[in-house]
């Protein structure tokens, strides 16, 4: 059973043009909204986090 829980980004419009993000305690996956099959892109949490504090400062 798949428990992975994938969340929609809130910019999501009807038509599903954006990404859904999933934490997990050692990565974060990221995945297109119209393809969820197609691939899911992964990075250590840590990176994440990093990332994230980085957008935010901007």
């Amino acid at each position: 059973m798949n428990t992975t829980r994938w969340r929609v980004s809130s910019y999501t419009g009807n038509q599903g043009n954006c990404v859904e993000l999933a934490l997990e305690p050692a990565r974060a996956r990221v995945r297109d909204t119209k393809d969820r099959d197609g691939g899911t892109l992964e990075v250590p949490f840590t990176a994440w986090q990093a990332f994230t504090t980085q957008l935010r400062e901007q």
